[in-house]
């Protein structure tokens, strides 16, 4: 779960964010049965592998990409060959624009009750001794102190697990997480194109609204074990997502959660299928209206589509959604 909340924030100019981070790639010293079974499982998936696809209906056209949040070098080849194609289109969509951005910063600088429960039971009196004092040198190495994390809502501590202690130190130092959906934005600015947000400004908070304060610790637990070696994690997923295996990505955090989490397969599943559920197959149905009605209206002209690269993929995925109303899906990187 901890890679996968991660991996669904591909839910951010420049910097290099990753190129400080190391760590080895857990592919490729995971035991043989279980790289099999992640294939097995990936195998079906539609549209499983790429980043960049065309679909097309009539004259309709939407260019989608698929991005990673975090930045790092090798996102430039995608910048350099979307630029023509964004100084032509009507427009660009991604999932939050420079204005939902900023109204989400100056909420959470007014209101800090969005990320901090004041009132009610502390983490450390929630979480038994080990699981407290291991989360609490988990966001510590995160740059929050155990005096603050105990505060926090256990959706936001889930989060920042799913974040190496590298990637967050570099976004500290350079005040940007530099990744590709920044990058893309900068092109449709510097080029007079448009950029509008697929969805709204406070959609975070409603994502993991109605757990029981059992699901919420569950969150958290799910992703401890992993944290000691979140650097490698980030390589991990990194090298995927460049690779453009997008769903092996997905089906990574579930059997790494089998093997490491401590939580039973059925739980790691029911956490799986709700995190698939809201993380992305719901946002997925609610960006297909705003994207439709952007085609028709950019005409030949076309628009552009960037949001987190595991919105692609699946039977409920961004591309399977516009396939069922009569767009043929091109893909344009393979």
């Amino acid at each position: 779960m901890r890679l996968t909340i991660a991996a669904a924030l591909f839910t951010l100019s420049g910097h290099a964010a990753l190129a400080a981070c190391t760590g080895q790639n857990l592919f490729q010293t995971m035991p043989p049965e279980r790289a099999a079974a992640i294939e097995e499982a990936s195998r079906d998936v539609p549209f499983r592998q790429g980043l960049l696809f065309e679909a097309t209906r009539d004259d309709q056209r939407i260019t989608l990409v698929g991005t990673y949040h975090f930045g790092d070098s090798r996102h430039q080849p995608m910048v350099d060959r979307l630029r023509p194609v964004i100084a032509d289109a009507h427009a660009l969509y991604v999932e939050a624009g420079p204005e939902e951005e900023a109204r989400l910063a100056e909420a959470l600088a007014s209101d800090p009750t969005l990320m901090v429960d004041p009132d009610g039971p502390t983490l450390p009196e929630r979480l038994s001794p080990d699981e407290w004092a291991a989360l609490s040198q988990a966001m510590t190495e995160r740059g929050t102190p155990g005096v603050v994390t105990a505060r926090l809502r256990p959706w936001y501590v889930a989060l920042m697990l799913g974040i190496s202690p590298c990637m967050v130190r570099t976004m500290a130092e350079t005040g940007d997480a530099g990744g590709l959906d920044h990058l893309l934005v900068a092109e449709a600015q510097a080029a007079d194109i448009p950029v509008h947000s697929l969805e709204a400004w406070d959609t975070i908070f409603g994502l993991f609204a109605g757990l029981t304060p059992e699901q919420e610790l569950d969150m958290i637990r799910a992703g401890l074990p992993a944290a000691s070696y979140a650097d490698d994690y980030a390589v991990t997923l990194t090298d995927a997502y460049f690779d453009g295996d997008v769903w092996k990505i997905w089906e990574f955090g579930r059997f790494d959660a089998y093997a490491n989490s401590g939580l039973s397969r059925e739980a790691v599943d029911r956490q799986m299928d709700f995190a698939q559920t809201r993380l992305m197959d719901d946002r997925n149905r609610a960006w297909i209206a705003p994207l439709l009605q952007a085609a028709e209206q950019a005409g030949d002209r076309g628009v552009v589509a960037a949001f987190g690269a595991l919105h692609l993929p699946g039977e409920a995925g961004v591309l399977s959604l516009l396939q069922d109303e009569g767009f043929t899906i091109t893909r344009l990187d393979g």
